[in-house]
């Protein structure tokens, strides 16, 4: 028995040591480690960068930069170059069905042009580009414009992420603007109303200014039913700058008779009116609020119903301003 145990012992050592001798070594064939070394913009490798602005004074500003990747540091420093090239607008609306405008000129600053990815580090110092949202050459509140930086060097750059293009749209902040007070506003003009049908304190226009929510300003339905455009023309008692205007929907459910496509038109005499913002409502019955496409001074100011919510009649509980 003994005998036979250390066969067994000696049979498995040395099949171990067949084993470790069959074992290759692999050898792997040198790598080009600086075929892999790139210079790239760090902000691009998500895609397109989208920055929404407050309408506010001073610049604002948002980073911007160029990195090394691949194996290891740089040995020596790398100098690179940042530019704008507005062609690549046009290719970027072609490629992705768009329509941006570029940046305008005047409305941005870059922080550097030149730089340098020092030896042995990673990237450059981050830069910002500034951009005025209010005085002379401020871009345009809601619109989106497209601003491509890229990188260049006297190094390999990654195609692919040389390139970042930032989406750059502004925007009023809600809180800085409050309704405006009513108690001076008068309707002056309406296209009908409903006199009779809806009781004693419903259904005039001048119900849309009477801070109650309860009460509502409805089309004439009865002896006749005119359909859309409906309007009512209200004078706000002196001339104001309008910033956007705010709808309340009659509190009932259902969306039929309630807005949907709307039109503001603004005048300084009720007589010459120039178009100020066309939206769509929703048909719910919260308030709800929609900025102007620019800030326009006015005394008089039409909201036009272009159309309702299954219905050719309409009705409206409030309007206002800010």
């Amino acid at each position: 028995m003994k005998k036979k145990s250390i066969i067994k012992i000696l049979m498995l050592g040395g099949a171990i040591l067949m084993a470790s001798s069959c074992k290759e070594t692999v050898m792997l064939p040198e790598q080009d480690e600086a075929s892999y070394n790139q210079v790239y913009m760090p902000q691009s490798v998500n895609g397109t960068v989208s920055k929404t602005l407050d309408v506010k004074d001073g610049d604002q500003s948002f980073v911007y930069g160029a990195n090394f990747g691949g194996m290891g540091y740089p040995e020596n420093d790398i100098r690179v170059r940042f530019s704008v090239d507005n062609a690549l607008v046009n290719t970027y609306n072609t490629l992705n069905n768009t329509n941006y405008e570029p940046l305008p000129d005047g409305a941005y600053q870059l922080s550097a042009t030149e730089s340098v990815i020092p030896k042995g580090s990673l990237s450059t110092s981050p830069f910002k580009i500034s951009v005025k949202t209010t005085g002379s050459n401020a871009i345009k509140m809601f619109r989106n414009y497209l601003l491509p930086v890229s990188v260049s060097a006297d190094f390999k750059i990654n195609e692919k992420l040389k390139t970042t293009y930032f989406l750059i749209s502004s925007q009023p902040n809600q809180a800085d603007y409050p309704d405006y007070g009513r108690s001076a506003w008068k309707v002056v003009d309406f296209s009908s109303q409903e006199a009779n049908g809806e009781g004693a304190n419903n259904g005039r226009a001048i119900f849309v200014l009477d801070n109650n929510i309860q009460s509502f300003w409805h089309s004439q339905w009865q002896g006749a039913s005119p359909g859309p455009p409906h309007y009512i023309t209200v004078d706000m008692g002196k001339v104001i700058t309008l910033h956007g205007v705010n709808f309340t929907a009659r509190q009932v459910d259902g969306a039929g008779g309630k807005p949907q496509d709307v039109r503001i038109e603004t005048s300084m005499d009720n007589i010459n009116w120039k178009p100020a913002a066309q939206f769509t409502l929703n048909a719910v019955r919260n308030q709800q609020k929609k900025w102007l496409t620019d800030f326009v001074d006015a005394r008089y100011v039409k909201f036009v119903i272009l159309s309702s919510y299954s219905s050719s009649s309409v009705h409206l509980a409030e309007f206002g301003a800010y």
